[in-house]
C-alpha cells in the first residue's frame, strides 16, 4: 500500500505539474499575440488587420515549436553535432514563414498597404521566428536531457535498494545455520539422557524460528520486542552450556521503545558466547546494557576471554562482520560498531541511530 500511494502521489505531481507548463505556454502565446497585434496597431493598421497577423503568425510558430519540441524528445542530437539542429531550426522556420504569409495572404486581400508591409518584414519575422524556434529547441533539450538524468538515477537508487535488500537477505540467511546445525546436534545429544530437556529445546527453538519469519521485513523494531527475542536464544544456549552459561541484562526505561534493525543482537550475543565459553570449561556471564545517548540507542555487550585462546582484537568472526556490514547498509555509516579487549574482557559496542 505505501508504494501504491507514493506511485499515485507521483502521478497526480506530474498532472500538476505538466498543467502548469501549459498554462504557462498559454499565457505566453496570448501575450505574443497582444504585443505584435500592439505593434502592428502603432504603425496605423486597423485592429482587426492587427489582431489577425498577430493570431495567425503566434498560432502557428506555436505549432512549429511544438514540432520541434516533439522531435527533441525522441532524438537528440549528439555532442558537436548541433549544427544539424540549427539547420532543422532554420527550416522549420522557412516553412513557418510560407505558410505564414500564405495564411495571411488569403484571409487579408484588399490592403496594398499591408501586402507591402508584410513583404518587407519577411527578413525580421524570419529571424524572429529562428530565434523563438531555436530557443525552443534548447530549452527542449536541456529540459529532456535533465528528465532522462532523473529517470536514469532513479532506476540506479532503485538497483541499490534492490541490491541492498538482496544483500540485507543474504546476510541474515547467513547468520541462521550454524546456530541451527548446533541447536539441533544438542537436542540429538539430550533426547537419549534428558528427553525433556530436549522437549523443551524443540519448544524453545519453534518459538525462535517463528520470530525469525515474522521478523524478515527489515522493518524497525523495538528494543524491548528485541530483546524478548533475544531472551528466546539465550533459553536455548543455556539448555547447550547448562550451568556454564549466565546473562546478565539491564537497560534504562527510555530505551525500551527506541527502534533497531530486527535480529541485530543475535549474532553479537552469539558471539561473545563462542568467546567465552567454547575454550573454557568454567562459569560465563554474559552482559548486556543498553542506554540512551542524545539522539542514539547505545547496547554494550561484555563476555570474558583468553587472550591464550582467543585473539577477538584480530577477528571478530563472520558475526560482527555481517552486523557491522548491515548496519553501513541500514545508516550509511561505519562507525556503528566497536570492538575493545581489554582486562580479559571483549566489549563489543554497537550504535543504532534514532532518525
Amino acid at each position: 500500500m505505501p508504494q501504491r500511494q507514493s506511485n499515485n502521489t507521483d502521478l497526480n505531481n506530474g498532472v500538476l505539474s505538466r498543467n502548469k507548463i501549459l498554462l504557462v505556454i498559454v499565457q505566453c502565446i496570448v501575450a505574443s499575440i497582444l504585443s505584435q497585434s500592439a505593434i502592428l496597431l502603432w504603425f496605423g493598421f486597423t485592429f482587426q488587420i492587427s489582431l489577425l497577423d498577430g493570431a495567425v503568425s503566434n498560432l502557428l510558430l506555436a505549432i512549429a515549436c511544438y514540432l520541434i519540441g516533439n522531435n527533441l524528445k525522441y532524438y537528440r542530437p549528439e555532442k558537436n553535432r548541433y549544427l544539424l539542429m540549427l539547420m532543422y531550426c532554420s527550416i522549420l522556420a522557412i516553412l513557418w514563414l510560407l505558410i505564414n504569409n500564405w495564411v495571411l495572404d488569403s484571409i487579408i486581400l484588399n490592403d496594398p498597404i499591408y501586402n507591402e508591409f508584410l513583404y518587407n518584414s519577411l527578413p525580421i519575422r524570419f529571424f524572429i521566428g529562428l530565434l523563438i524556434i531555436g530557443l525552443m529547441a534548447m530549452i527542449s533539450v536541456v529540459w529532456y536531457t535533465q528528465e532522462d538524468q532523473k529517470e536514469t538515477e532513479k532506476r540506479k537508487i532503485e538497483a541499490e535498494s534492490l541490491a541492498r535488500d538482496a544483500e540485507l537477505y543474504n546476510l541474515r540467511q547467513q547468520l541462521q545455520p550454524h546456530f541451527l546445525f548446533n541447536s539441533l546436534n544438542s537436542i540429538t545429544a539430550l533426547i537419549g539422557s534428558r528427553p525433556e530437556e530436549a522437549r523443551k529445546m524443540i519448544h524453545q527453538l519453534s518459538d525462535f524460528l517463528r520470530g525469525t519469519i515474522k521478523k524478515e521485513d527489515q522493518q524497525p523494531v523495538s528494543f524491548i520486542d528485541e530483546l524478548e527475542h533475544l531472551q528466546l536464544y539465550l533459553e536455548i544456549e543455556k539448555v547447550r552450556f547448562g550451568h556454564r552459561l549466565s546473562a546478565e541484562i539491564s537497560y534504562n526505561d527510555a530505551c525500551k521503545k527506541k527502534l533497531l534493525p530486527p535480529m541485530l543482537l543475535q549474532p553479537i550475543v552469539e558471539n561473545a558466547i563462542k568467546f567465552g565459553l567454547y575454550d573454557t570449561t568454567g562459569i560465563v556471564t554474559i552482559s548486556i546494557f543498553a542506554e540512551c545517548q542524545e539522539n542514539e540507542l547505545q547496547i554494550t555487550v561484555q563476555n570474558p576471554y583468553d587472550p591464550d585462546t582467543n585473539r577477538p582484537k584480530h577477528g571478530t568472526g563472520f558475526g560482527l562482520s555481517g552486523v557491522k556490514r548491515r548496519l553501513h547498509l541500514l545508516f550509511g555509516r561505519t562507525d556503528l560498531l566497536e570492538t575493545t579487549a581489554y582486562s580479559h574482557i571483549f566489549t563489543t559496542l554497537v550504535k543504532i541511530p534514532q532518525t
